[in-house]
């Protein structure tokens, strides 16, 4: 399996993909926003863009089906629940996305972003996550935008947290530097988060690093809610807390304390 992990560079700072056979060249789009920037890639790289899938209906997702489509006539994959226009093929949890000959990825049906997010795993060797806007490097998506915080929490506890450590994770968008910051604030004691946030300040996404699952449970707080430093963090910006506090309850705090930082 080729993965192109491709830097759009603009306001909002997105992630796009080709995923690609390497026997036959096929090719896999994922949220091909800057649809000229990926064609030109894979043209550069001999692929034929065959498929595109959208993790989930946001406009910063979609943008670029049109003019793929209509490039390479590439069949849209989507969600069984999203609202984007021209689907050929809807999928859900458990259905299987190939690419050429030789790659597999396992859909996940991954709500908390939206209601619609489907998330995209590789097992095996190649092992890797296309998280959309479910889960960021050092972070987790909003719901402000037709999403759900508890189905996020869900999402997490019940998909993502079970997922192995060598999980290559590619998410939707760079938002490393704000996430470590924001670890950080939570968790000033976080050594592993102090370094990253050392190692890439000032980078964009296209000299970031490629993280695993294993890197995430190490500086990403939204798994990390069993951290003393963290929840007392809580404590101190949120009064009346009970004097136990679930996973839950963790996560849904940080999510509502992300919101406004």
């Amino acid at each position: 399996m080729i993965v192109e992990r491709l830097w759009v560079g603009n306001r909002l700072r997105n992630f796009q993909y080709l995923v690609a056979c390497e026997e036959t060249g096929d090719a896999l789009a994922i949220d091909p926003i800057d649809y000229r920037s990926c064609l030109r890639v894979a043209r550069a790289r001999g692929f034929s863009v065959t498929q595109v899938l959208n993790t989930h209906e946001h406009a910063d997702h979609i943008g670029g089906n049109q003019q793929v489509v209509a490039e390479t006539g590439a069949q849209v994959i989507a969600h069984s629940a999203a609202k984007i226009p021209r689907v050929d093929r809807r999928v859900g949890a458990g259905d299987v996305v190939r690419v050429g000959k030789t790659v597999e990825l396992e859909c996940l049906d991954t709500p908390g972003h939206t209601m619609s997010h489907v998330c995209l795993l590789a097992h095996g060797s190649e092992a890797a996550l296309f998280s959309g806007d479910a889960l960021f490097n050092a972070g987790a998506g909003n719901c402000r935008n037709g999403g759900q915080p508890e189905a996020l929490y869900a999402t997490f506890a019940q998909q993502f947290d079970r997922l192995g450590a060598a999980v290559r994770v590619y998410p939707g968008h760079d938002y490393l530097v704000s996430n470590l910051r924001f670890t950080l604030d939570r968790e000033p004691q976080n050594t592993a988060a102090g370094a990253m946030l050392q190692a890439v300040a000032g980078k964009d996404g296209d000299r970031g690093p490629v993280l695993t699952l294993g890197d995430e449970k190490q500086i990403n707080t939204f798994f990390r809610l069993q951290s003393e430093g963290v929840v007392e963090g809580l404590r101190r910006a949120f009064d009346g807390l009970p004097a136990a506090l679930t996973a839950k309850q963790v996560f849904l705090l940080l999510r509502e304390l992300r919101n406004s930082w």
